[in-house]
């Protein structure tokens, strides 16, 4: 499975699951009048319009070149993220917010219990027992949509730590769903403590300051994503062990003496352009030259295949740019691709 494949399905089980969840937490905050609930019901719909978008960013980034997009459109699936990002500091954080302000400022409303008769059936059950219900439900859904999104990051990282994966990530995807998670599972058991707390000491203080604080926790985890996608807008290089891996190939091309330079910029999670600047042999006529740039292209592409757009320019003077981080990254993989070549 590819990395587009594991994103889409981490993508659609959160989705299936905040739908679910999002309808759980509206109709108990509007029964009961928990505060701390309808926080959790909005963080909950955002949610939802975030993975919304984040499939309509998948389905864009397959769209192919044209006249208009030469390089394509694996960059709708860094644009989309960053939009998610700021929806879910406007719409989740926010709301959290200023309700939690609103209500510790105003007069509380007393928590309303379900009393109604259906069909000749009488059902009644507390505010509190709702609002348990909802919100231990609703922890059970996040903790599925955790638990894929979590195996499919660790896939994607290779077992690194989470932090550095994280801010290092090229494909913000799968993070984003699991920092949605996570922080919807704090969400909830702060949400939880907050019912139980004004539950204990009948205090409408707590569920205000329930709201509050998932407010808070949306807006952090907010601007973290921002980060991370906003350096993937901007553009950020190939990894320093991709790079490593390109020079090995390309210093191990017979015909090639050293790389000058190298560049490289994610286009996308597996969309990269590298531009080198090569050495070769003195004496190399342009025919050879030519042949042996469609030699480095060929091996690096059946390598690495990530690497769309290989540019090589003929250069033994280049500044060195890239070098260092790529050399000391590879180690003796360029010995031992040398020894291997020849």
């Amino acid at each position: 499975m590819g990395h587009s494949d594991g994103s889409r399905k981490v993508v659609i089980a959160a989705l299936a699951g905040n739908l679910a969840i999002t309808a759980c937490k509206f109709t108990a905050a509007g029964l009961s009048g928990s505060t701390a609930t309808l926080a959790e019901a909005v963080h909950s719909l955002s949610d939802s319009g975030n993975q919304a978008l984040l499939l309509l960013g998948l389905r864009l980034a397959m769209r192919p070149s044209d006249a208009r997009y030469p390089f394509g459109r694996a960059s709708e699936l860094y644009f989309w993220p960053f939009v998610v990002a700021l929806l879910l500091f406007a719409l989740g954080g926010a709301f959290g917010i200023y309700e939690g302000i609103a209500h510790l400022l105003s007069k509380p409303e007393p928590l309303h219990d379900f009393d109604h008769t259906f069909f000749g059936v009488h059902v009644a059950f507390s505010a509190n027992m709702l609002n348990y219900a909802v919100l231990g439900a609703s922890f059970l859904f996040e903790a599925l949509s955790f638990r894929v999104a979590y195996r499919e990051f660790r896939a994607m990282t290779g077992g690194a730590p989470i932090l550095k994966a994280f801010i290092d990530a090229r494909d913000p995807t799968v993070p984003l769903v699991l920092a949605e998670d996570t922080t919807a599972l704090v969400g909830l058991a702060v949400a939880l403590a907050a019912v139980a707390l004004r539950a204990a000491t009948g205090a409408a203080f707590w569920d205000a300051l329930g709201s509050l604080v998932i407010g808070l926790l949306l807006g952090a985890a907010a601007a973290m994503l921002a980060y991370v996608t906003h350096g993937l807008l901007i553009g950020k290089s190939a990894s320093p062990s991709d790079e490593g891996e390109a020079l090995a190939i390309t210093e191990a091309t017979p015909g090639v003496l050293r790389v000058t330079q190298i560049l490289s910029l994610h286009l996308g999670p597996e969309v990269v352009l590298l531009a080198l600047k090569v050495a070769f042999a003195p004496l190399t006529t342009v025919e050879k030259v030519e042949d042996i740039t469609n030699d480095i292209e060929r091996r690096i592409r059946l390598a690495m295949p990530r690497m769309r757009k290989i540019f090589i320019e003929v250069d033994a003077h280049g500044d060195g740019r890239g070098l260092e981080a790529a050399r000391a990254a590879a180690g003796g993989a360029v010995r031992a691709a040398r020894d291997s070549a020849a």
